[in-house]
């Protein structure tokens, strides 16, 4: 990841929030952000059958979580219905994280008769970050916590993974903040 990316990425995450007119506490309307940024939100389940998306899970667990198509100058982000529920808005975030910062496709796979298309990754990484400033971001998870909220507590509220939560309260470093007062 570039140098000062973090900092910019939990700026930029501000950014769109309050675009959105979020609260600090509010939870990210991650349809409404895809909109915004001309994006639609399709469910895997709507374009092909839902059991094959269970064989190739089945195949090789976590195979497959979301991925962006440009169409013209459509965008069309696609997730997996299969992942839980905090999975799957990790998934979306980290998508139009990628859409967010201009990430285009750079990287061409060939696997047998399938073409896979990916960002490269570092641009992987700013994505996960910006993903997780998106959703939790500081202001949000100090204001959760000294109102005495968990890790556990913050996962349920905004749908995300616990592991989320309990990395991003780790990699801020907000439980030191939090403590202070």
């Amino acid at each position: 990841m570039r140098r000062g990316f973090k900092a910019e990425a939990e700026r930029l995450g501000e950014q769109v929030r309050d675009e959105l007119g979020l609260g600090k506490t509010d939870a990210l309307p991650l349809d409404r952000l895809a909109a915004e940024r001309g994006a639609e939100l399709r469910s895997a389940g709507d374009l092909i059958d839902v059991a094959r998306l269970a064989e190739i899970d089945r195949l090789q667990p976590g195979a497959f979580s979301a991925c962006t198509f440009e169409i013209g100058d459509r965008k069309v982000i696609v997730w997996n219905p299969l992942a839980s529920p905090g999975r799957r808005t990790s998934d979306i975030a980290h998508e139009l994280s990628h859409v967010l910062l201009k990430h285009a496709v750079k990287e061409v796979h060939t696997i047998g008769e399938l073409t896979f298309f990916g960002c490269d990754p570092d641009e992987e990484q700013e994505a996960n970050w910006l993903a997780g400033c998106l959703l939790l971001p500081r202001k949000l998870l100090v204001a959760t916590l000294r109102a005495g909220a968990t890790a556990a507590d913050i996962a349920e509220r905004y749908e995300v993974s616990l592991q989320m939560a309990n990395y991003r309260i780790s990699a801020t470093g907000v439980m030191r903040q939090v403590a202070r007062r």
